[in-house]
């Protein structure tokens, strides 16, 4: 019996000793999540965000997990055969200059995105999350810049093309207040999962109601409203040219403007400090406080802002400054063929004669579904109407290097005014704004030189209803 006793005791200590020793190491980390939450409504993705931005960050990341891995491998898939780089090089890239050049707190934020992703089993880390977020700066304006630097012209039409919107307030509209619009174009086989809208309620500045991409610290198509009545959104600038890799980047810059703006003014000086021409846009802004609303054409070396209480003011990427046009672009303002030029005549008809003085978010609705050509005089899906169908389009783009039928256009839509605003409301559409469906397989079947770069990614991109979004 001593024996036993002796043999015992030893083990009994020693699992007590490992017992202690597995809870310390198991305990459950404080809870990062706090009051964040998600919900999935009409082909949209809402996440409540909030906190410190390492908690913001991680919030994003656990809980829009399995969205931002898709959206990875599109990436990782897409980029080499559209942009002739992998994913190891917009990763180098991320490190070698995009990172020094971030804020301490969207470092943290993009590194609790990661960690976000890593708690869900995801193995990204924050250079995979940054060269995320540089994902239209990095192969539309850098790597087009070190072609250039190899071969003159070779990089030329490679800045995307991206985006009708519209901005209009006073006598333009129906209440005299703000109106404001816009629908994101892109290729299909990543505007199909532009699918989030982020509430973000920060420790400091303002809170943020913005669609974005999942895993974006920013909302790279730019449509956005915040708690102090600023309301941004853009259009890029067709055929730009140039990049500064010593300067902030675009998404930087970008969501300091939403987080940190007060004012028309505090947004263009944020946009133009340290500008490093990444993303170069016709940006339009509004101030529901005094109903004022802007336009600020923001190129690398040039930018020019235009402001009125009484106006409206249209994006279809095309720019209007001479200086710029001819420093920064090799934009042809009379070629009425593109698909810049082409929107921007049923804009104007739109917004500064059909609907003058009748503007609100039901006839803005209607303006980002539009499908009329105004180039050709009749209703089509092509290059030339606000709610785009490249796909349909036997000339594809030019202007954005895209070859016949190639597939992208318009791929989700947004409006607010001035009194959903203050609200913190907008309205949502995934997919065309026009209501038209994009099918993959039958497009695939007509159109089978673009299976082999898209065909294991590029998906059915349904429309859905108009959606009321709110914070909170």
């Amino acid at each position: 019996m001593k024996l036993k006793t002796i043999l015992i005791l030893p083990l009994l200590v020693a699992i007590t000793l490992l017992s202690c020793k597995q809870t310390s190491t198991t305990t459950a980390p404080p809870d990062r999540l706090g009051k964040a939450s998600r919900e999935d409504k009409n082909g949209w993705i809402y996440v409540h965000l909030s906190g410190s931005p390492a908690d913001i960050g991680y919030q994003h990341g656990y809980l829009v997990a399995k969205e931002i891995d898709t959206l990875m491998k599109v990436l990782q898939y897409y980029l080499p055969s559209n942009s002739g780089k992998d994913w190891a090089f917009y990763r180098g890239a991320a490190k070698r200059f995009l990172w020094a050049k971030i804020d301490k707190e969207y470092q943290d934020e993009i590194k609790g995105i990661a960690e976000g992703l890593q708690a869900k089993g995801f193995k990204y880390d924050s250079l995979d999350v940054t060269a995320m977020n540089g994902y239209y700066e990095l192969p539309g304006y850098y790597v087009p810049s070190l072609m250039n630097k190899a071969k003159p012209g070779s990089g030329d039409n490679r800045a995307p093309g991206n985006c009708s919107a519209f901005i209009a307030t006073g006598s333009y509209t129906k209440d005299h207040k703000i109106v404001i619009g816009h629908n994101n174009w892109t290729d299909y086989i990543v505007g199909e999962h532009w699918n989030e809208i982020a509430d973000i309620k920060p420790e400091k500045g303002n809170e943020i109601l913005m669609d974005c991409g999942p895993g974006f610290i920013h909302s790279g198509d730019d449509f956005l409203i915040t708690k102090t009545g600023i309301l941004i959104t853009e259009t890029t600038i067709t055929q730009f040219k140039g990049y500064d890799t010593t300067k902030t980047p675009e998404f930087v810059r970008a969501r300091r403007a939403a987080q940190y703006s007060n004012s028309i003014d505090d947004v263009v000086k944020i946009m133009i400090t340290d500008n490093n021409g990444g993303y170069a846009n016709d940006w339009l802004i509004g101030d529901t406080k005094t109903n004022e609303v802007a336009k600020l054409e923001l190129g690398l070396k040039d930018y020019k802002v235009w402001r009125s209480k009484d106006t409206a003011i249209i994006g279809s990427n095309f720019p209007i400054d001479p200086k710029l046009i001819k420093e920064e672009t090799t934009f042809d303002v009379k070629n009425k063929t593109t698909s810049p030029n082409a929107r921007r005549l049923r804009m104007e008809k739109l917004v500064e004669v059909d609907y003058k003085g009748k503007l609100n978010d039901s006839t803005g609705k209607t303006i980002e579904g539009d499908t009329y050509d105004a180039l050709n005089h009749k209703n089509a899906y092509d290059r030339c109407v606000i709610d785009g169908h490249v796909e349909e389009d036997p000339l594809g783009c030019k202007e954005w290097n895209e070859g016949p039928f190639f597939p992208m256009g318009a791929v989700q839509g947004k409006v607010t005014t001035t009194d959903l605003a203050n609200k913190m409301e907008f309205w949502a559409h995934m997919g065309h704004p026009g209501g038209a469906d994009f099918l993959a397989a039958p497009f695939f079947k007509k159109h089978p030189e673009y299976f082999k770069t898209q065909g294991k990614y590029l998906r059915d991109m349904k429309a859905y209803p108009w959606t009321l979004f709110g914070a909170n």
